[in-house]
């Protein structure tokens, strides 16, 4: 049997401290080696017992999760599992975490307080068997602040997108998606779809904080919003997002249909429809993330004859959705962390198609009406 993996549970919550062990070794490869009631105990813990993956709670006395997180990082970097309160002040302080150098997070379902965990338990084992996996490995440095300075933004005139570059990403996502975008200008010709795994009630906050940081506007994706040139739309969580060309412009459409590979939002869905509504005028992006979802979305999109890019490994948190579709023959360009911003204004950026004129939009519209099954190939040009 391989060694087990060494946990250590952070939790101000005595009855935290006593069900989060009991959750976590259900799973024989798990062993819990002790628990510390806020962070100046368990900084004491880490240096006596050097466990292998840390559980951390963000809500604690005397010393908080926040300022336990920056010690660990700064001292022993270690692979660091956020579980705390699913809330708006909850969801900021965990975005907040993942800056600081946080692998991933839990969000502690409602009924916590009432000794239910299991909800989240199966997620949480699996998270800590992945943060295990990358005990060791030299991760691309920290590159954001924990507290991003807002971006002034210039009114932007709403144009149409010359591509459309969805984007499917999950463990490592937010400061990855952070870095990636900030270096795309304001003037952007493309549009993103994004689709990051997380919970509902994070997204709207995880869009902000990068609106605030980036030149790009951003926001949280609804049913009916526009893709427009600069724009990035996140999907919100527990829903999929998929795109439409309809007569009053390109729009994206929300759906609750049933998890595809375990997740929803899904980026195979996503890519699916991508692929099928703007083949060529498409670029897929798979990043950092456990797991296989998108692999067989971006090969929809390399056989709509669409770009398809992935995420090098080694620059990649958790290299798992990459590899997928690298090894399954669906990505045609393999891009650093470090390149990628750079490399999409490169192919997007002075790729500006020529306006359409009133009669061919009209002649256009009346088209697509007659025959909404036609293949499409390029980004349609309507204004709302």
């Amino acid at each position: 049997m391989s060694e087990r993996i060494r946990v250590l549970v952070v939790d101000d919550s005595a009855l935290m401290r006593k069900l989060i062990p009991t959750i976590l070794e259900r799973d024989p490869s798990i062993e819990v080696i002790g628990t510390a009631m806020d962070g100046a105990f368990a900084l004491k813990k880490i240096e006596e017992f050097h466990p292998d993956v840390v559980t951390l709670d963000l809500e604690m006395p005397r010393m908080d999760g926040l300022d336990t997180l920056r010690l660990i990082m700064r001292s022993a970097p270690l692979p660091v599992i956020v579980f705390s309160t699913h809330s708006k002040e909850g969801a900021y302080a965990t975005l907040k975490a993942l800056a600081l150098g946080a692998l991933d997070f839990v969000a502690k379902p409602k009924s916590a307080a009432a000794g239910q965990l299991d909800a989240v338990a199966v997620q949480l084992i699996e998270k800590i068997k992945v943060a295990k996996r990358v005990v060791g490995r030299k991760l691309p440095p920290a590159v954001v602040p924990a507290d991003p300075v807002k971006q002034k933004k210039r009114v932007q005139a709403q144009l149409p997108p010359n591509r459309i570059i969805a984007v499917g990403i999950s463990t490592g996502g937010p400061n990855a998606l952070q870095y990636v975008l900030s270096q795309i200008p304001a003037e952007f010709p493309a549009s993103f779809v994004i689709v990051q795994h997380m919970p509902e009630g994070f997204t709207e906050m995880f869009a902000r904080r990068l609106d605030e940081c980036c030149a790009l506007t951003v926001q949280e994706a609804r049913s009916g919003d526009l893709l427009l040139a600069g724009r990035a739309l996140i999907c919100p969580g527990n829903r999929h997002i998929l795109v439409r060309r309809m007569p009053r412009g390109d729009m994206v459409v929300l759906s609750d249909s049933p998890p595809v590979n375990g997740h929803r939002p899904s980026a195979d869905v996503l890519f699916h429809a991508v692929a099928q509504e703007f083949g060529a005028a498409s670029i897929g992006i798979i990043m950092t993330g456990m797991g296989e979802d998108g692999a067989e979305g971006l090969g929809a999109i390399k056989s709509a004859g669409g770009m398809t890019v992935a995420q090098s490994e080694d620059t990649c948190v958790v290299s798992g959705m990459p590899r997928a579709a690298i090894l399954k023959g669906h990505a045609t360009r393999i891009v650093p962390l470090d390149a990628l911003g750079g490399f999409l204004v490169s192919h997007c950026g002075s790729d500006r198609a020529p306006e359409k004129s009133q009669s061919d939009k009209s002649d256009r519209q009346e088209k697509n009406a007659k025959n909404d099954k036609t293949e499409r190939t390029h980004v349609s040009f309507h204004r709302s």
